[in-house]
């Protein structure tokens, strides 16, 4: 029985207000665990895992990624039928969270399959890293734009990336991997801190920090504060196109003023 003196009921993540999905490498913690991070009270995250080759139990990966599981990852079965399921949860929308692969087959390239994991989907709303990390850049206004990447990504892989994002109308003033340890589990927000404000040109008008699995929202009001530019990172941007998407209202404080844009 239920007294005056019985304590309130501690809450148990029912009473969200809006959840959101996020396909992820089946090894990889890193974007949930960051955009779970950022999300405001009440946005609760749900991931669904599908297969990456490049990467083993407890999300070991060699020193750099390499092309071929990473524009797998991309392709069918694996991805279509984990966002599938996803989409039989009650999600409000669901982001695709994989900045490599978007590299290797280009913008036209996440465009032609988010339109067929659409197909899957159903009527859940779908965007991918890249693209929401375009709109997120374009609602900031920049088009001078200076890419880091995870030290996992090669010189080939930040080429393909400046590609990328220089078919959609921006000018990439750099493009390279951070000089830090190439462990997802060694990366250090202080120490990207230090590279970024070493490392960001000034022709730059905002920066962009691409790899859903580098550790790096942490440091983005810092950043841009000591940079006076605007910083997006791959999950930040993300989780701000999935709460447009999914019609969520609030936003999260002290990650950067892409949640003051209203894009």
């Amino acid at each position: 029985m239920v007294t005056s003196a019985t304590p309130l009921w501690r809450p148990d993540g029912w009473g969200a207000v809006t959840r959101v999905g996020l396909l992820v490498p089946h090894a990889d913690v890193g974007p949930e665990s960051e955009v779970q991070a950022m999300a405001p009270p009440g946005v609760v995250v749900h991931a669904a895992r599908a297969p990456f080759g490049a990467m083993a139990a407890g999300g070991a990966m060699d020193p750099t990624i390499a092309d071929a599981p990473a524009r797998a990852f991309a392709e069918p079965p694996g991805i279509d039928e984990a966002i599938e399921r996803l989409a039989a949860a009650p999600v409000g929308a669901i982001g695709y969270a994989f900045t490599s692969s978007a590299y290797l087959i280009g913008a036209g390239g996440e465009a032609a399959m988010l339109a067929r994991l659409r197909e899957r989907a159903g009527d859940v709303p779908l965007t991918a890293a890249c693209t929401a990390a375009a709109e997120a850049l374009g609602a900031l206004g920049v088009r001078r734009l200076a890419l880091v990447h995870p030290p996992w990504f090669d010189a080939a892989l930040a080429e393909r990336g400046a590609a990328l994002f220089g078919d959609q109308g921006f000018e990439v003033v750099s493009s390279a991997p951070a000089d830090l340890p190439s462990d997802q589990r060694r990366i250090e927000p202080a120490a990207l801190y230090d590279w970024l404000v070493a490392s960001v040109p000034d022709a730059a008008e905002g920066v962009f920090i691409g790899g859903n699995g580098f550790r790096a929202v942490g440091v983005v009001e810092a950043a841009e504060a000591a940079l006076a530019r605007p910083v997006v990172t791959a999950n930040q941007g993300l989780l701000w196109a999935l709460l447009r998407l999914a019609g969520a209202r609030d936003r999260p404080r002290g990650y950067g003023r892409l949640f003051g844009a209203a894009g």
